[in-house]
């Protein structure tokens, strides 16, 4: 075997064992992505069940209530033009309220309910997460 070929052998062994490598990173990544929807996007292509999924939005008034047990809390996330009924046990952040921007991640049951495992709440009065402007901004310009 000449020099020439022995070097392209080893450069398509390289770029074999780099795809290999990759196809593998991507297949672990795979199962612990968290996709983003809004409340339409859920109601216009249905329930991802049975995945870790990111739901944001802004939490609708009046629609924050707390379980007698303190820790519990149920609200609704409202993009404009859908809503979603959300649950959470656990503490909320401090920057959690109505008519405020959240990101919520967990998973959605069959009756349509998404039970969050975290909650992200806005940064200030002028910050909100970038999927929920981007989702929010997709909305208005469908209105129009």
């Amino acid at each position: 075997m000449t020099a020439k070929r022995q070097r392209l052998v080893l450069v398509l062994l390289a770029l074999a064992a780099v795809a290999a490598a990759a196809l593998l990173a991507l297949s672990a990544l795979k199962d612990q992505a968290a996709f983003f929807y809004a409340p339409s996007d859920v109601a216009r292509e249905g329930l991802p069940l049975g995945r870790a999924v990111r739901l944001g939005g802004m939490v609708a008034a009046g629609s924050v209530r707390r379980a007698a047990d303190g820790v519990t809390v149920r609200f609704t996330v409202t993009d404009g033009r859908a809503t979603t009924p959300v649950t959470f046990a656990g503490i909320v952040p401090d920057l959690f309220r109505e008519r405020s921007g959240v990101v919520a991640e967990g998973q959605f049951q069959p009756s349509g309910l998404f039970v969050a495992t975290n909650l992200l709440a806005k940064h200030d009065e002028k910050y909100m997460p970038p999927e929920v402007a981007g989702a929010m901004h997709e909305t208005k310009s469908l209105e129009q």
